[in-house]
């Protein structure tokens, strides 16, 4: 994994329809503050998203792997277990978004978004077998695509030719939006942070292999915030300008046509080969002799199901149980691998630091309550993270104790 490899695969994880809405969320905060929650909600994220694959780089392990270090043999397991769950989710509802999308732009008036749906997911698959070879010749092709298509996407939404002219836009973007907000900023940075946050467990999986660690992770880190926000701004931007909310809508109205469709299906391609690919692998974490590639391919398939037969149009709540979920665990490794420098990973479980999780899942949604300005996410990790450095000092005094203890009691017998 070069510098370069990370950089395209990141650009394509952050080339999405999902970011894309996501992003139309924040259109009634205005342009000017929702790009401010935009922005820092990705600093965070993204921060998080560099320091995570610098573990998985330096220890050359995948994501599931690493929480060994921290929870002992049963984290990999336990948390893998999690990790394929929620990437089978984000699977179904990449698979569900592109197929709406893809189905108004063909025909808004008939309904061929199952078929839609198929023809993706068999794309995917296609796009896993062709793992092992010439993986980086396909993701420059679809990189390079998607970048043209998006700046044409992008010029489009903010030239103000369907949203009543520049004026007129003008006028949307600096009124703050509608009247009642229906999202605040902290609620809106949040929604920021969860995009990257849902990469976490997935982003050693890919710098695991990596030439040089710091470097890649850095280049994955900063193309996904860069690209990512860029989604999220054309999604807000699309929002306030057309006056629509429903992104294929926009697409439509501004005459994308076969461009449009082109994007739908790559970057839904693109960005969910990795949560299928990353679901297989976390289930190797959970099982040894379970097949990566195969595993990856049940994901896909079982995506693909799901899209057809279930309805996926709200992701707001599954968005937070993955922060719920993944923002404790990712606390206590950065607070374990940066600072304390424990390893647990010989340990069966380290029930201490299970302990601190679950304690950081409580307080993550009990924050959830809480209208932070810079969202519950980074609050609730820095109080893990303090728990964390607690547990770690409370062992080391203990052991220091046993360890003069010790001696004295020898000499007495």
């Amino acid at each position: 994994m070069t510098v370069f490899s990370s950089s395209l695969i990141w650009f394509g994880a952050g080339v999405s329809i999902a970011e894309i809405i996501t992003g139309t969320y924040f259109a009634p905060l205005g342009f000017a503050k929702g790009l401010a929650a935009i922005v820092i909600g990705h600093a965070i994220g993204c921060a998080l998203l560099f320091l995570t694959g610098v573990i998985g780089a330096k220890k050359k392990m995948a994501a599931m792997q690493t929480t060994a270090l921290s929870f002992g043999k049963f984290g990999p397991k336990f948390f893998g277990l999690l990790n394929a769950a929620q990437l089978l989710g984000w699977t179904g509802i990449m698979i569900y978004d592109g197929s709406l999308c893809a189905n108004t732009i063909i025909d808004g008036a008939k309904d061929y978004s199952k078929f839609a749906a198929l023809a993706i997911g068999i794309l995917i698959v296609v796009w896993i077998l062709a793992r092992a070879r010439n993986l980086d010749k396909l993701n420059f092709a679809a990189a390079v695509a998607l970048f043209g298509l998006t700046i044409f996407m992008c010029v489009k939404i903010f030239s103000g030719l369907f949203g009543g002219g520049a004026d007129n836009a003008l006028g949307a973007a600096l009124s703050g939006g509608a009247a009642d907000q229906a999202l605040s900023f902290g609620a809106a940075v949040e929604l920021s942070v969860a995009m990257p946050l849902s990469w976490l467990p997935v982003i050693s999986d890919y710098t695991k292999d990596a030439d040089r660690p710091i470097a890649v992770s850095l280049a994955g880190a900063a193309v996904y915030f860069l690209v990512s926000v860029w989604m999220y701004a054309i999604g807000m931007g699309a929002a306030i300008f057309s006056g629509e909310s429903a992104i294929d809508l926009v697409m439509l109205k501004s005459g994308l046509g076969a461009a449009g469709l082109v994007i739908v299906v790559l970057s839904t391609v693109t960005t969910t080969y990795l949560d299928a690919y990353s679901a297989g692998i976390s289930s190797q974490s959970v099982h040894s002799k379970i097949n990566v590639k195969a595993a990856a391919i049940i994901v896909a398939v079982l995506g693909t199901v799901g899209a057809i037969l279930f309805n996926m149009d709200n992701i707001t709540d599954f968005l937070y149980l993955i922060g719920s979920v993944f923002a404790p665990m990712t606390a206590i490794l950065l607070a374990d691998f940066f600072v304390c420098k424990n390893d647990s990973s010989e340990k069966k479980i380290d029930a201490a630091r299970f302990v601190v999780w679950i304690l950081g899942f409580a307080l993550y949604r009990l924050f959830m309550r809480f209208d932070f300005v810079f969202g519950c996410t980074l609050p609730a990790m820095a109080a893990t993270f303090v728990l964390a450095l607690a547990v770690h000092a409370a062992t080391v005094r203990s052991r220091r104790n046993n360890s003069i203890d010790s001696p004295r009691e020898r000499a007495s017998e």
